[in-house]
């Protein structure tokens, strides 16, 4: 495995600075399973970002969190009510309609926290690289913070079309088989 983490170059569509990525690996296990987990993170919430946000859309900032099971098993519990773990949390700052706090700050969008173990759990399970589920569900937290949901029928049918389109454009293939 290469230990050194490819530079995060912008998907078409973003620019420098469009975005403010705020990573922290709370899980020693990412970096020891993926040694570019940040780089391919930062690459994914970028993309995201690109494919979600539109055209208009003004800087921002988002916070991942590459977690543990056990951390993620307490947020879920504490604010979903769901004692166990997932593999990703989406915690969304606002409904996407106020303005920055500050006006010339971005708009905080939120936070993505992706458990380690369900995470590298469901990859083997699929027969995926761990990288490719990753970015994946990097992806999916974002779109939620873009205010993109999975609710009923209609919505999911958008929100899968839109992560297989952003996957396309990083060279993941279609999470959902329809390919």
């Amino acid at each position: 495995m290469n230990d050194a983490a490819p530079v995060p170059v912008p998907p078409p569509g973003v620019a420098d600075g469009d975005l403010e990525i705020g990573i922290e690996i709370a899980d020693a296990a990412w970096t020891a399973a993926l040694a570019d987990a940040e780089a391919l993170a930062e690459r994914a919430l970028l993309a995201a970002y690109a494919g979600g946000a539109g055209a208009d859309a003004a800087g921002a900032e988002v916070s991942l969190v590459l977690a543990s099971d056990a951390m993620v098993a307490d947020l879920n519990r504490d604010y979903r009510g769901k004692d166990r773990p997932t593999n990703v949390l989406s915690f969304a700052q606002s409904d996407g309609d106020q303005p920055p706090a500050v006006a010339g700050m971005p708009e905080m969008l939120g936070d993505v926290i992706i458990a380690f173990g369900v995470t590298q759990a469901e990859a083997r399970d699929q027969g995926i690289p761990l990288a490719d589920h990753l970015s994946h569900l990097c992806v999916h937290g974002m779109l939620h913070l873009l205010g993109f949901d999975h609710e009923d029928a209609a919505e999911a049918d958008e929100m899968e079309r839109l992560e297989t389109e952003i996957l396309g454009t990083l060279g993941v293939p279609d999470p959902y088989g329809k390919e």
